[in-house]
């Protein structure tokens, strides 16, 4: 006879795994129409919030290997595979950013990313919180850190849907970059507890 606890385990494994398939589904439709909405309005934040979702497939497809066969030394592997994700972002954004802002380069608006960037935060928003009950329950830092990652891109969604309607409403077209810092930012933080133990 299977023990409760032994079920409820194998439920919890489940949920985390339809979690992190669902993180990315919606990630790699996510990738294509980012690279339309990036590329028609030339818009650097649209462009990084591609690759922060490309990060979270990563992150995503890490945990998914995780979770398939939990261990410590597996566990660390996995967390610096997500942090070297997280630092790869932060220099790609910051160069750009800051190029984008020096040339004084004007983005185009972007209904297109202003809308998928609103239900993308409302979707990771939900996503974030399914994987932090479900990470504590299992007492998984992987599925833990991973959903901090998902919470972030959720914040990241706000910030970069922000931008696109600022220079979009008011032509505040250096509000765009600015959003690409507002990543860098996250991104650091990410890299810097990953990699000094804070997850």
């Amino acid at each position: 006879m299977t023990a409760p606890q032994e079920i409820s385990r194998a439920s919890l494994l489940r949920q985390g795994f339809v979690l992190e398939y669902t993180t990315l589904a919606w990630n790699a439709i996510g990738i294509v129409v980012l690279a339309v909405a990036a590329v028609s309005a030339r818009s650097v934040a649209l462009a990084g919030f591609g690759l922060d979702s490309l990060i979270e497939i990563g992150a995503s497809t890490v945990v998914i290997w995780e979770l398939s066969d939990t261990g410590e030394a597996r566990q660390r592997r996995a967390l610096r595979l997500i942090g070297v994700g997280f630092a790869a972002l932060a220099v790609y954004l910051l160069v750009q950013s800051t190029w984008v802002l020096a040339a004084g380069h004007h983005p185009r608006h972007s209904p297109l990313g202003i809308g998928w960037t609103a239900v993308t935060a409302v979707v990771m928003f939900a996503l974030a919180a399914g994987k932090a009950r479900t990470g504590a329950a299992l007492d998984n830092p992987v599925l833990k850190t991973e959903g901090r990652v998902t919470l972030i891109d959720g914040l990241l969604a706000a910030a970069v849907l922000l931008g696109l309607t600022l220079n979009t409403a008011v032509g505040w077209w250096w509000a765009d970059p600015a959003a690409g810092y507002v990543l860098v930012y996250y991104a650091v933080r990410e890299v810097r507890e990953i990699f000094t133990g804070g997850h």
